[in-house]
């Protein structure tokens, strides 16, 4: 019925359609130019450009699980995908499976309407006591399905002003010089009007398949693999995605227990592939799919295979794949020189294990070492950080406060030096702290202590410096780290990676700290949930929005905005209000714990005190958007703000009026992000109040919110300013980065002696954590 009702649209917008195939030949979006065929790209990023695709649909996406039917859901997603890279301009070919599933579908229902009406027409001793289906032929099947597969294929398309053209062929329509020359001038003529061509192996008449057929340096069509491969090439086609039923490639059995999938697979790692048993439908497996995508890759043809089942990325992995995104396996000719991402993130583990069970007094020597060579290594840093710099400069690209972020002088790199002095010392007593001993029988003791949490991925943008930083604090908590900085510091985070590696080798622990200098994009960094255990952005508010949009299992710690206020009470000294808001607009108006939104008591209007906040403002070139009381008030006030949650980042800052604290804190609780905000007064009572109301990470009270800082705070450094309501908030230093875990240690204790009728016979006696148990060894 649903066929039906989809080819009579079909032929309700054949004229539409006919009138609409002559004006598609204009791209909706700009796509990238035709490359010059004959070397397939070499990273997944270059997919972009992809102008002629071959897209491939496997068995087991075409079919339902019952092989009998189509799975018109999958088609529908896939269809939209493909008519909307068509309609971007770029040329889409579909090679597709399901004629034989769709006919078996239709035979079915024809011959159990013939034995039951058969049924109805005889009695007695001819009745038929069941109605037992045939096993029925393929080619028979194909010749039924095929054209309601194309009906459908041509109803989908319908919807999307897209039109399609059906081509069936052969292994002779390849291997005859004419017929191929043919075929080629067909699909050419096709794209060249904008339709998309539906292809598929003519099965009503084709032989079965031969094995071991294949020409020298001709691929045979035994399957649609093989046929997909064959025209992705014949056509010069830049990318080849084939869809089937699994993830993409593994080095072994899908569904084992060491079963690995490869992100990219290379033609010189076939010996690393044990293959499995084939796909469910479909006469092509895994091993087929592997050997037509690496004759399409010799071909010049890049090749991705990738899932076309899974109910959650069906509707955009063929898009994903042409954004080049992570998805399934890349089949890449140029393997890269470095280690690849996974690899890198296993060997951090490994020796970040090694590194938590080292004594407290080595960690602290690694970091004390990290410190000197960043004095005694300033030239080598300076010199790298100058070539970083003036690349910046002559491109333009980046603004003034991401170039002081990017700058480094030798006062930044002694300030660093001390900062890691404070966290060596602090690294003393960090890991196996006793937080809890708790005996809970007798020769029964529980404890809980402090842990590393594990791999850590700090992702950071034009500050350099955050480098040594993250380390040391890595180093001290005993976590793996990954770091991922932007490329406008490359050269300087190579140089400061390369000393942080040098002092690690002291004690054997070289590989903890990685430095990501791949092409891989942090959304794929992102998608790495069974291998990273937290993520921590250094960077803009818009950064810390896009990780923690993508990093859907991965815990992220940072802050979305630093919408910072700033309340001045009725009660408030002149003195310590300008130098107070003066500090926190105008010191690094950059920075996420710069003022952005200034509240003033209504009793400040028209005073002295108002009138010298706005000359302040007007001497440091401040920009004042007036919130919509202020500007209630004043004759001619300032450009009315158009958001009370605005992250300004610049010498801007919204100003709005309040009638009291409470007030204040009603206004922050509503336009804040709760990550600094401030109170000027002299009443004491006022500010205790403000302070125990106001829910955010840092509250001050007659202090700048530039004080919301890692070294201010005595932390040595820090790793971010978390305004999350789970595990650490505000600067996150040190303690930041531990967990806890629970050790018992008992003398053959069982769970049964703690029913519910013995539980009074044992104590809960809480012991002191400042000295370990008799006879016990520390925890360190």
């Amino acid at each position: 019925m649903l066929l039906r009702r989809l080819t009579l649209c079909s032929r309700n917008h054949l004229d539409y359609r006919r009138r609409v195939c002559g004006f598609l030949t204009r791209p909706l979006t700009q796509v990238p130019k035709g490359r010059a065929h004959g070397s397939s790209f070499a990273h997944r990023g270059e997919l972009r450009q992809a102008k002629r695709i071959v897209v491939k649909l496997g068995s087991a996406v075409v079919t339902r699980g019952d092989e009998c039917g189509l799975a018109l859901g999958r088609l529908a997603s896939i269809v939209e995908q493909v008519a909307m890279l068509q309609n971007q301009g770029r040329e889409m070919m579909i090679v597709t499976s399901g004629a034989v599933a769709f006919g078996k579908q239709r035979l079915r229902h024809e011959i159990l309407l013939s034995q039951s009406v058969r049924q109805a027409l005889h009695s007695g001793h001819n009745q038929l006591n069941d109605m037992s289906v045939p096993v029925l032929e393929a080619r028979a099947c194909a010749a039924a399905g095929q054209s309601g597969l194309m009906a459908l294929y041509e109803a989908m398309f319908t919807q999307y002003s897209t039109c399609t053209a059906q081509v069936l062929v052969t292994n002779l329509d390849f291997h005859d010089d004419q017929k191929r020359q043919n075929l080629n001038s067909t699909l050419q003529e096709l794209l060249r009007m904008n339709i998309v061509p539906i292809i598929n192996t003519n099965d009503a008449v084709v032989p079965p398949p031969e094995p071991n057929s294949d020409l020298q340096g001709v691929i045979s069509i035994k399957d649609n693999d093989s046929l997909a491969a064959r025209l992705a090439v014949e056509m010069k086609a830049d990318l080849l995605i084939a869809l089937s039923d699994v993830e993409g490639l593994y080095d072994s059995p899908p569904g084992t227990d060491d079963a690995k999938l490869l992100d990219i697979f290379y033609p010189g790692d076939q010996h690393t592939i044990t293959y499995g048993t084939k796909s469910r439908v479909g006469i092509g497996g895994m091993e087929a799919k592997v050997k037509a995508a690496l004759w399409a890759l010799q071909g010049g043809t890049s090749v991705v295979i990738a899932n076309g089942t899974h109910p959650k990325v069906t509707g955009h992995v063929i898009t994903d794949i042409v954004e080049g995104k992570k998805v399934g396996t890349f089949f890449s000719e140029i393997k890269p020189a470095g280690p690849t991402l996974e690899h890198q993130t296993q060997v951090a583990r490994n020796s970040g294990r090694t590194l938590a069970s080292l004594h407290p007094d080595k960690r602290s020597e690694i970091i004390c070492h990290l410190a000197e060579l960043l004095t005694e290594r300033q030239e080598e840093i300076l010199a790298a950080n100058k070539m970083d710099m003036d690349l910046a400069v002559n491109t333009g690209l980046l603004p003034a406060a991401m170039l002081k972020r990017l700058s480094l002088s030798p006062a930044k790199l002694n300030s660093l030096a001390l900062g890691l002095h404070q966290i060596a010392v602090a690294a003393q007593d960090s890991v196996g702290r006793v937080l809890r001993r708790t005996r809970v029988a007798h020769n029964l003791e529980l404890e809980q202590i402090t842990v590393p949490i594990g791999v850590l991925l700090v992702i950071f943008e034009a500050r350099p410096d955050c480098l040594p930083q993250v380390s040391a604090l890595a180093i001290a908590s005993g976590n793996a780290l990954l770091l991922k900085g932007g490329k406008e510091a490359a050269n300087t985070n190579r140089v400061l990676h390369q000393l942080t590696q040098e002092a690690l080798s002291m004690h054997g622990v070289k590989e903890a700290v990685q430095l990501v200098s791949t092409r891989e994009e942090v959304e794929d960094l992102c998608r790495l949930d069974k291998m990273i255990d937290l993520i921590i952005p250094r960077g803009s508010s818009q950064l810390v929005k896009n990780i923690q949009r993508v990093a859907k299992g991965i815990p992220v710690l940072g802050h979305s905005e630093g919408i910072c206020h700033v309340y001045v009470d009725a009660e408030a000294s002149v003195d310590k209000v300008i130098k107070i808001v003066r500090d926190s607009k105008c010191d690094y108006p950059a920075a996420c714990n710069a003022m952005e939104s200034l509240l003033i008591h209504r009793d400040i209007l028209r005073t002295p005190l108002f009138d010298q906040i706005i000359d302040m403002f007007r001497t440091e070139r401040v920009k004042i958007h007036a919130g919509p009381r202020l500007a209630s008030y004043l004759t001619f006030s300032p450009s009315e703000a158009k958001s009370l949650r605005a992250e300004y980042g610049d010498l801007e800052c919204c100003m709005e009026v309040v009638d009291s604290m409470q007030e204040a804190v009603d206004h922050i609780h509503k336009y804040g992000s709760s990550h600094t905000d401030v109170i000027i007064t002299e009443n004491e009572d006022t500010a205790e109040q403000f302070l125990q109301l106001l829910d955010s990470a840092c509250v001050f009270w007659n202090a700048s919110s530039r004080f919301a800082d890692g070294y201010r705070f005595g932390l040595g450094a820090e790793v971010g300013i978390s305004t999350a309501r789970i595990h650490a908030r505000g600067p996150v230093g040190l303690e930041g980065l531990l967990t806890t875990k629970w050790v018992l240690r008992g003398d053959g204790h069982t769970a049964a002696d703690f029913s519910e009728q013995g539980t009074m016979k044992y104590l809960h006696e809480n012991l002191p954590v400042g000295q370990p148990l008799a006879g016990q060894r520390d925890s360190n």
